[in-house]
């Protein structure tokens, strides 16, 4: 059975700040590989070539992927205002026995190696409190009900596989749900959990440590202590301080706008405001914690 990948990574990654003000997510370099390729060779490992970016913000800086790989890219216009509903959209006529990725997952094993036929959302289980996607399910592991937050519970994490029978009824759905302006800012799982009695899918279980989805620069740290981003945002404050990457934590948006931005960190307990505009930059201290 012939099968192909969708990785979705159009998103301007909000809560990574400062290090997405600079590059998407997906091409930050952790544990010595670019995430996006990391995740590209796994795929061709595993017999997989026809794959294809859906890509948006800073959408240039993904090209090189296309003679690096040979992979196709779609460039999403709309991925500042809507969500990644209007990134499936464009690549409708690719949903067949597809894999569908984020461009910032890690995995730790090659998990596209497995054999699959039915649709399936890869999940872990969580315990305690959590705002993830909770997914409940029955004793042959199909899914019935996903909600945002909720306790000790399997939360839905990483790839997603749709076969072609799921394919075929997701793309109708989502082309008649997508005739209304509030379904373009909702993801595509939010479609199909409203259409969940119509779209059958399983739970696939996996062990804590086997996927990763990193929302901000401190899970990242969590996962690789001695990360060094080479970002030169950071290289500004490191330098101004005269210390190291890690010193700096606790990063909170401030403003961002066409010619500058400006975000809130800490250092030694003080919080501070960093402001760039084009080349120039200051850094002003706030108050203490």
């Amino acid at each position: 059975m012939k099968r192909n990948a969708i990785i979705l990574a159009a998103g301007t990654s909000s809560r990574f700040i400062p290090l997405s003000y600079e590059l998407p997510k997906g091409l930050l370099k952790v544990k010595g590989e670019i995430l996006v390729e990391r995740q590209i060779r796994q795929l061709q490992k595993a017999g997989i070539m026809d794959i294809t970016l859906v890509v948006g913000y800073q959408a240039e800086k993904f090209e090189y992927l296309k003679s690096k790989f040979s992979v196709s890219i779609v460039n999403n216009p709309d991925y500042w205002k809507y969500n990644n509903t209007s990134s499936l959209m464009l690549v409708l006529d690719k949903l067949d026995n597809t894999f569908i990725c984020s461009s910032d997952n890690y995995f730790q094993e090659n998990i596209f190696l497995e054999e699959c036929s039915t649709a399936y959302y890869s999940a872990i289980y969580m315990q305690g409190n959590t705002s993830e996607y909770c997914v409940q399910f029955d004793k042959d592991g199909i899914i019935k009900e996903v909600h945002i937050g909720g306790k000790n519970s399997y939360v839905m994490l990483g790839h997603v596989y749709f076969n072609s029978e799921f394919s075929k009824k997701f793309r109708e759905i989502l082309k008649e749900e997508y005739l209304e302006e509030e379904t373009r800012t909702k993801l595509w799982e939010q479609v199909y959990m409203k259409h969940i009695s119509k779209l059958p899918m399983k739970i696939k279980k996996y062990q804590e440590n086997m996927i990763y989805e990193f929302d901000s620069l401190e899970e990242l740290r969590n996962f690789e202590p001695n990360f060094q981003s080479d970002s030169k945002i950071m290289k500004n404050i490191t330098s101004f301080f005269s210390c190291e990457e890690k010193d700096i934590t606790d990063f909170i948006a401030k403003e961002r706008a066409e010619s500058h931005f400006s975000f809130f960190f800490q250092y030694q307990k003080d919080v501070y405001l960093y402001f760039q505009e084009e080349k120039k930059f200051y850094i002003e201290k706030m108050k203490s914690v």
